[in-house]
């Protein structure tokens, strides 16, 4: 059982395709290792176990899908899915305490979409209240906690996710990415997280037309991420950003690692006040080290001064849509930091609002341009590794007071504003055992070229093999 949850997702794929190993043998596999390691790290708070031998069973008796058949990518493949996505007939709290008991009545789309690529739900993945953070925490289910150390957060909003992948529970797990809630947890869980380009995988939201919140693919290798994301790319009627899916796979850019001729580098780009200077080494060290024949590195980056402004009203505009009638009928039941995001856009004018969005337009427009002369740009994800999980955020940093609760995540929602997808790929370990991770930026659309990339870093730096792990307290023995 150990050895099938030390399998990559491509491998267990490949298995499952042969019948060498059986989906229900997986189902028991990740049920065993969830078993024996969440205690430790609270990631998957609700499994639903039974529907998942439920399906399994049924894969099994179901003729073998054709060779090539897009349904049958994953072939009975366990995943973790966040805990705001629907799972038909399984609890789905969004973290708040106003919808601890609620059991969803259907599918998401995004559920729909994997389970017909052959994907079986094991468990829902713990998340802060609404995803509203860059930790995971909540009052219905406490804290989740990295496996590399469970003294320090994983990160958030799909914190649960990457800790589940860390720590072998899970192959796959879904996420989805606001200021940056697939890319922390990736960088602090060692594990690989992938924001598209709005439109690549369709969903249903309440704000039809915002970029700015994304579905994505979470793993432990670039290359199951790029699996996964073959399984969730494609139109959706009901998404009028979403646009079909490429002909040509992302497993295949991601299975022909190379390097772009133009990569350019910045530690802060150009707005972080304060960058963990070991996190700042191991990023400029990797960067370094992409500078290969063919290849030129360049210290350079897009100005993006006004992100910051531009998102933060932008956000509370969302999160109007979002929660303000759910805060009408459950303010009480309702987090601090929430009430707060909610109340922040309800304050907002019509023309600050506005504003705000002719400013990303322009934001977008200049990044576009920055890619004319560079094929990648690459950033550390975030600005320290994983820090102490008894904080719920972090208020300060080497000095530096921040102005609102999420103002440390400004690496990733910066990046966010510009519209560009992103890659979050593991690149280092600090002299006290934690992931660092890198961002691979391009231009819109060009997810195989960052899977390529990343593929290329994740051959010569061999960090995901470091997962899955035994979660454990640095300082003490294995849990």
């Amino acid at each position: 059982m150990t050895e099938l949850t030390r399998l990559t997702a491509c491998a267990a794929v490949d298995l499952l395709e042969r019948r060498e190993v059986s989906p229900l043998e997986l189902v028991d596999a990740a049920a065993a290792r969830i078993a024996a390691t969440d205690g430790a790290i609270n990631a998957l708070p609700t499994l639903c176990l039974d529907r998942a031998r439920d399906h399994a069973r049924r894969l099994m008796q179901a003729p073998p899908p054709a060779d090539g058949d897009p349904r049958g990518r994953l072939r009975g493949l366990p995943i973790a899915v966040k805990d705001n996505i629907d799972v038909g007939g399984v609890r789905c709290t969004s973290g708040s305490m106003a919808f601890e008991h609620r059991i969803a009545p259907a599918n998401d789309v995004v559920v729909d979409r994997l389970e017909a690529a052959g994907a079986i739900v094991i468990g829902k993945s713990n998340l802060p209240e609404f995803a509203a953070g860059g930790t995971t925490t909540n009052d219905v289910f406490g804290t989740t906690y990295n496996p590399w150390d469970t003294t320090k957060t994983c990160g958030g909003s799909s914190g649960g996710s990457a800790a589940a992948l860390a720590a072998g529970q899970v192959w796959l797990a879904t996420g989805n990415d606001f200021a940056g809630s697939i890319r922390i947890p990736s960088s602090f869980c060692g594990t690989v997280g992938l924001r598209p380009t709005a439109g690549t995988v369709g969903r249903i939201q309440r704000q039809a037309y915002s970029p700015l919140s994304v579905e994505g693919p979470m793993g432990r290798t670039v290359a199951d991420v790029a699996l996964m994301l073959d399984c969730q790319a494609g139109e959706l009627a009901a998404d009028p950003l979403s646009r079909p899916a490429p002909a040509r796979s992302f497993l295949s850019a991601a299975r022909e690692p190379k390097l772009p001729a133009r990569i350019a580098f910045s530690t802060d780009l150009g707005i972080a006040p304060m960058v963990d200077p070991e996190v700042a080494r191991i990023c400029r060290t990797t960067a370094a080290a992409m500078q290969v024949r063919g290849t030129r590195v360049e210290e350079a980056c897009p100005d993006l001064q006004d992100a910051d402004l531009v998102f933060q009203v932008l956000r509370s505009f969302l999160y109007v849509g979002r929660l303000a009638s759910i805060m009408d009928q459950h303010r009480e039941r309702m987090s601090w930091n929430v009430v707060w995001n909610t109340e922040q856009g309800l304050a907002r004018s019509v023309r600050e609002v506005v504003e705000a969005d002719v400013a990303q337009a322009a934001i977008a427009r200049r990044v576009v341009k920055f890619f004319d002369d560079h094929d990648l740009l690459l950033c550390p994800v975030a600005i320290t590794p994983a820090f102490d999980a008894k904080l719920p955020q972090l208020d300060e940093f080497g000095g530096v007071r921040f102005g609102f609760y999420y103002q440390w995540m400004m690496m990733t929602y910066a990046i966010t504003v510009t519209a560009c997808p992103s890659l979050a790929v593991p690149c280092g370990l600090t002299a006290g055992g934690l992931p660092v991770g890198l961002q691979l930026i391009g231009p819109p659309r060009s997810e195989h070229r960052l899977l390529a990339a990343g593929a290329w870093l994740e051959r010569q730096f061999s960090l995901h093999e470091r997962v899955p792990l035994d979660p454990k307290q640095m300082g003490s023995d294995t849990i």
